[in-house]
């Protein structure tokens, strides 16, 4: 595939130190997007973030199942995180995969992973938060959830326990389609109709500014990041393989088998001829007196047998605000 990507990520206007830390690698034919959110007292999220992208992008192996390996790579993350802080510190964690005309989604947390397509947005991940889990369960719409004084509070996170689970989602691309990869300094101060539309009306690298300057302009309340991939070209079909042809060492096709032929019409007169001379000198050696034969007494023909009638046939625990 040809893929264009861009990414930005700025502090914010109220946050001294940018905790978040992004990816853009491309091994091989894949192009992997990270995008990570870090949590923790005294530049513990700065280390955790660094840390989770730095792991993942060295742990990835695209030549293994796509699903898998971001799965690994995530664990192997969760491992070096959790290693270095022994819970004291985590991040989020969303990681978008672009491989043979697919998109590979991984998430841990309320970073996000979003498609644009005909300027239509869908929200790939899921959020792993307390107010995500509130809309879901109808007892918050999201834009009371963007207002929310605890919508700062996750309930997954990468480093938080020895184990982690990670979602995954898959989703197939397509000419045009744009791939946005953001930490919640920045969806969490724009909808996803702006996203949208900014997305759809830019290449990636002013989209990304775009949504960075607009999030800043609305308070910059967080760090912001902000990764994109378009898609202007998908890989082509492999091309079915063709039938070999038979090579000598093959038994050739057995004939098909002879049709029996009709009799000729001299054929069947001879045939005749032949019967009826068979038959005279037969009766001759009958009516012969002396002869060696009885002649032959007719059978009598057995007594019809009595009709038989037919029958008849019926028819997870909260995580501290960071």
């Amino acid at each position: 595939m040809r893929v264009r990507t861009s990414a930005r990520s700025h502090v914010g206007q109220r946050r001294e130190v940018n905790q978040d830390a992004y990816g853009v690698e491309q091994p091989g034919a894949a192009t992997l997007l990270i995008v990570c959110d870090g949590m923790g007292g005294h530049l513990a999220g700065e280390v955790a973030s660094t840390l989770a992208v730095d792991t993942i992008s060295a742990s990835f192996r695209p030549e293994a199942d796509p699903d898998e390996a971001l799965r690994t790579a995530f664990t192997a993350a969760n491992d070096r995180v959790y290693g270095e802080g022994h819970g004291s510190m985590g991040t989020t964690a969303v990681a978008a995969l672009l491989l043979h005309n697919q998109l590979y989604v991984a998430n841990v947390g309320d970073s996000r992973a979003y498609l644009v397509r005909e300027g239509q947005i869908t929200q790939i991940s899921h959020d792993h938060s307390f107010v995500s889990d509130q809309v879901a369960a109808g007892l918050m719409t999201p834009d009371e959830a963007r207002a929310s004084n605890v919508r700062n509070i996750i309930t997954r996170a990468l480093g938080h326990s020895a184990e982690v689970a990670v979602d995954l989602f898959s989703h197939d691309l397509r000419p045009g389609d744009t791939v946005l990869l953001s930490t919640d300094g920045m969806h969490g101060l724009i909808t996803d109709a702006e996203i949208a539309e900014i997305a759809s009306m830019f290449p990636p690298e002013q989209a990304a500014q775009q949504l960075v300057d607009r999030a800043n302009e609305r308070g910059g309340i967080d760090n912001i990041t902000v990764v994109i991939a378009q898609v202007d070209q998908l890989d082509e079909p492999v091309p079915a393989t063709p039938a070999a042809a038979p090579g000598a060492s093959e038994a050739p096709a057995a004939p098909p088998a002879p049709t029996e032929r009709p009799l000729s019409r001299l054929g069947l007169t001879l045939a005749a001829l032949t019967l009826v001379l068979l038959v005279g000198v037969g009766g001759l050696l009958w009516a012969a007196p002396g002869g060696a034969h009885a002649p032959a007494v007719a059978p009598t023909a057995p007594a019809p047998t009595p009709a038989i009638p037919s029958p008849t046939v019926s028819v997870t625990p909260a995580i501290p605000d960071r």
